[in-house]
């Protein structure tokens, strides 16, 4: 694929969560790119750190070292004001939408107009129905999310994420739950939104059909690190086990079933060798 010049990137990223038992380590030394103007996906079996990537690019953690930069700006090193302006620049669609029960369709996607900007009501319902009509979903602006179905809720989100023109949007999981006809829908408007508005997509996804049918670039992560990288047919294509087992959904390979943890016999040796010594005639 082209070399197009990146919006975000990692810079030998390390991130780990505090545990008793010592830090567990999510990301050791990743370095990616993420091309403007493009689709990535980033996948992996669940715990590989997908979502931790996004929550380093929006700011919510922070790596233990590294640089992790958007649009050349090391997101660690911004200050309070600095960091809420590189998230306007940013739109995320989080899991099964989290839209505000409360509000109304239109007053979801208006939000963060309200919030941030002092646009007139009158200039805020114009770009909320354009964003409602992108979406398909001009005609449902008054209802309530309970009165909407979830393929609904994941475009009304969709809606929202794009509202203040992002130049990045954020995808954690947008086909989950959905049903073939939803699913085929939200990949179309993420593709579509993508090529005309001009913006730079992150897809964290399972759903490898879909999935690399839009990518232009595919991003597996695995064991801390990056396991490949690079077109759906290069990631498709790769001799690497672990994403060999991926990509084909294979049950047995380098990803086992088990979590890592001591032998049986160490949990329960002793207390089955006395079952055993108990039922001896």
């Amino acid at each position: 694929m082209s070399d197009a010049p990146s919006l975000v990137e990692f810079k030998d990223v390390t991130f780990a969560y505090p545990g008793s038992k010592g830090d567990r380590v999510i990301l050791n030394k990743v370095t990616l790119s993420v091309p403007r103007g493009k689709v990535t996906a980033l996948m992996g079996a669940s715990g590989g750190g997908k979502t931790t990537v996004l929550r380093l690019i929006g700011g919510q953690q922070k790596a233990v070292s590294g640089e992790v930069l958007f649009d050349g700006q090391d997101i660690a090193g911004l200050d309070l004001a600095a960091l809420y302006a590189a998230r306007r620049r940013m739109g995320m669609l989080f899991q099964f939408g989290a839209l505000f029960t409360d509000l109304s369709v239109f007053d979801n996607v208006a939000f963060p107009l309200r919030e941030h900007t002092g646009l007139s009501e009158e200039l805020v319902r114009d770009i909320v129905l354009m964003k409602l009509n992108a979406v398909g979903l001009r005609g449902a602006q008054a209802l309530m999310p309970s009165e909407i179905s979830g393929g609904m809720a994941r475009r009304v989100a969709l809606a929202r994420a794009i509202v203040l023109d992002p130049e990045l949007i954020m995808y954690d999981e947008p086909f989950a739950g959905l049903d073939p006809i939803s699913l085929g829908t939200a990949a179309k408007l993420i593709r579509q939104l993508n090529d005309t508005l001009g913006i730079t997509s992150i897809v964290v996804s399972h759903d490898l059909e879909e999935t690399f049918r839009i990518a232009d670039k595919v991003v597996i992560l695995a064991n801390g690190g990056i396991a490949a990288q690079g077109t759906p047919d290069e990631v498709r294509n790769s001799t690497d086990p672990l994403v060999h087992q991926f990509v084909n959904a294979l049950a047995e390979g380098p990803v086992q079933f088990h979590y890592p943890g001591p032998a049986v016999a160490d949990d329960f040796g002793p207390r089955l060798a006395n079952t055993k010594t108990r039922r001896r005639p």
